[in-house]
């Protein structure tokens, strides 16, 4: 199976969390892609069979500026062939931010469901103000993705 991983990151952090899930999805037998420039072009041309989300929230609960351009290319198209795809989202964020934590994720799941991108696990909420280790926090639930990837 061919998993495209998107993210969008600030600082780094969110494209490591990015790039610990590539590996592991890998070791899991995956075809994991994970171009944090991506194009939808570059997706389009890798034919994903499923999709991971990996961004942190900037601003007011918004995407990162270098995940923009993919999303909004991804909403302004809605590719028909993703329909029905499976798909996951992990949202990096900082809780003191209250109504805006986690908003990139949130942002994703929202183009995930119009996109008909079937969520296959709750999106994963990592807190800054909480982890220092959030590429080992993702772990299990990247564990629970592989598993049901498979199912």
């Amino acid at each position: 199976m061919k998993v495209a991983i998107l993210s969008g990151s600030v600082y780094g952090t969110a494209e490591e969390v990015a790039r610990h899930a590539q590996e592991i999805l890998k070791d899991a037998g995956f075809n994991a892609w994970h171009n944090p420039r991506a194009t939808l072009a570059d997706v389009q041309a890798f034919a994903p069979d499923a999709f991971l989300a990996v961004t942190s929230t900037t601003g007011m609960g918004e995407l990162p500026d270098n995940l923009m351009p993919l999303y909004l290319a991804i909403r302004d198209q809605l590719p028909a062939a993703w329909r029905g795809l499976p798909g996951a989202v992990i949202g990096l964020g900082d809780a003191s931010y209250g109504d805006t934590f986690c908003g990139g994720g949130e942002q994703m799941c929202e183009l995930f469901a119009e996109l008909g991108i079937r969520e296959v696990l709750p999106m994963l909420r990592l807190d800054a103000s909480e982890s220092v280790t959030p590429e080992a926090d993702a772990e299990p639930w990247l564990g629970e993705l592989v598993a049901a990837l498979r199912g």
